[in-house]
């Protein structure tokens, strides 16, 4: 149980000590599979965990996710909508209007994230909101007001890494969509530069867009 989220522990400390263990043990089970990428294996151990401890807000935070990493969409959303009765947490909602979106119901996406307060959640929850509202206005067909959501003042002053790589991503795939590719490589040239955490793909989609290796002169070479 030592490997778990400290918050995780302290949450399985409610059960009685024999159970905690068996059931953290199943959490850190699935945590590894899914590390190596094994979603099947990982939902046998949460699985199991869920039969001890489905009252547990962590046992059922730990089946949403790794129902939504497995593309089971309907199986995530039930789950979450749990955690979030259970914790009153804001911080799964968008990963719940993603599922609606995998589902086919982007409209319902967006009216779920408008449930997100955004003066009351962190960076990272912006973050997640606002591409989640993209995705979704993208799946609309409404590409231009999907870029308009990723430009948001404040996402735009975020750090390098992870957070600002994927906005600027998908920024990028938004403007490939949209026919404007100039600008395309442009931001993808930013989000690989952005993205030292190595959370995506942009320094690979670049140099197949262009033939080029990114380095860190790359706007240089480009003569900008």
């Amino acid at each position: 149980m030592a490997d778990l989220d400290p918050a995780v522990q302290n949450e399985l400390r409610t059960l009685p000590e024999g159970l905690a263990e068996i059931v953290g043990r199943h959490l850190a089970a699935a945590d590894a599979a899914l590390v190596e990428g094994n979603t099947a294996l990982a939902r046998e151990h949460i699985a199991a965990a869920k039969r001890r401890a489905g009252r547990v807000a962590a046992v059922r935070e730990a089946c949403g996710i790794a129902a939504y990493l497995d593309g089971d969409y309907a199986e995530a959303i039930a789950e979450l909508r749990a955690v979030r009765r259970m914790s009153g947490s804001q911080e799964y909602v968008p990963m719940m209007a993603d599922c609606e979106r995998g589902l086919g119901r982007p409209r319902r996406a967006l009216e779920l994230l408008k449930e997100v307060d955004l003066r009351n959640v962190d960076e990272a929850t912006r973050v997640e909101v606002a591409l989640v509202a993209a995705g979704a206005r993208a799946d609309l067909g409404q590409v231009e007001a999907a870029l308009v959501v990723l430009q948001a003042p404040d996402l735009a002053r975020l750090p390098q890494g992870g957070p600002r790589a994927r906005l600027q991503y998908a920024y990028a795939e938004l403007l490939s969509q949209a026919g404007r590719d100039d600008e395309a490589v442009d931001w993808l040239a930013r989000a690989a530069e952005s993205d030292i955490d190595g959370v995506t793909d942009a320094a690979e989609r670049l140099e197949e867009l262009t033939g080029l290796v990114f380095t860190e002169e790359w706007e240089e070479e480009q003569g900008n």
